[in-house]
């Protein structure tokens, strides 16, 4: 019997009957639940957290890949910044729902309990964290509980009570790289600091435009954030402009440190400028377009970025 193509999104139709003979559709949920848990770890936002990751256990191993431990350590990863980005939700639920950009989320529109996204995001942590200590080293395990420490228990309730949290939040956010050097090297020598550090101001400038081109959200959400603290744009365009101007010569460290050649100095010499030159026009002219402009470059920035690293690693 044909299928009806009426149905309301996210319903299937399956075989089930009243009198055992006539057909009937029955929602099936199921699908959509597995949606809304996967949409809980961010699997978007979290794919630069898994490259940055890749990036710290290429550029820390010497000779041949061990597949199996840079498995276990991407995987590990995935887990942990899954359980962060769930948590994240959780304690973020009530703003989460006066906010246009966050509100068809799964806890506020009302589609996951709230127990059960704490469960799910407790059970990725444990298990993410075991994986990586185990399939790795302690140490990449350590580093990957700071990151969600750091983000879930700190950075998160600090959103709503000052705008110094972009600072802080900055941490979790360039710890990746080093759980894989960690994974790969068992340490954490000066060459992982410098990529946290390259990430680090990186993301100022990126989360700046962000917070400018949602900031009317962000006060809805009662989220502290720079633009919302001082809504003349200020502070915001000359903290933009300083973080772009320290990340120049921060993307050089790497030639500094043995880890690149020649060719990656060129090349970031040159990306970074152009971030600046984005920086000082948002400065300049505090509009939307702007900070959207600022922002997309500094999403294609760092891939760049790290594809020269890896092809003038030395």
């Amino acid at each position: 019997m044909a299928q009806s193509s009426n149905l309301p999104h996210g319903v299937a139709l399956k075989t089930a009957s009243v009198d055992g003979s006539i057909p009937v559709a029955v929602p099936d949920t199921r699908r959509r639940a597995y949606g809304d848990f996967l949409a809980l770890t961010k699997p978007r936002v979290n794919l630069l957290v898994l490259i940055t990751t890749l990036i710290g256990f290429h550029l820390g191993t010497f000779g041949p890949t061990d597949i199996v431990l840079l498995v276990h350590t991407v995987m590990g990863t995935a887990l942990v910044a899954g359980a962060a980005a769930a948590l994240n939700q959780v304690l973020e639920c009530d703003s989460d729902r006066l906010m246009r950009r966050t509100r068809a989320r799964p806890l506020p529109a009302g589609r996951l309990g709230m127990r059960q996204a704490s469960w799910f995001a407790m059970v990725l942590a444990v298990v993410g964290l075991v994986q990586l200590a185990l399939g790795a080293n302690p140490l990449a395990a350590l580093v990957a509980f700071a990151t969600i420490a750091s983000y879930a228990l700190v950075y998160t309730p600090l959103k709503s009570r000052t705008s110094l949290a972009t600072v802080i939040g900055a941490v979790p956010g360039a710890l990746p790289p080093m759980i894989g050097w960690a994974a790969a090297t068992g340490g954490l020598s000066i060459e992982a600091w410098v990529l946290f550090a390259i990430v680090f101001f990186w993301q100022m400038p990126h989360v700046l435009a962000i917070s400018w081109m949602y900031r009317e959200d962000y006060e809805r959400g009662g989220i502290r954030v720079l633009p919302v603290e001082e809504p003349d744009g200020g502070s915001t365009s000359r903290q933009t402009v300083s973080y772009a101007a320290v990340l120049v010569p921060v993307t050089l460290l790497p030639t500094v440190v043995g880890l690149t050649g020649g060719v990656y100095v060129v090349g970031a010499l040159v990306l970074g400028l152009g971030i600046l030159a984005l920086a000082i026009a948002f400065a300049r002219d505090r509009t939307a377009a702007h900070a959207r402009r600022l922002f997309f470059a500094s999403l294609l920035y760092l891939p760049v970025l790290w594809v020269l690293m890896l092809a003038d690693r030395t």
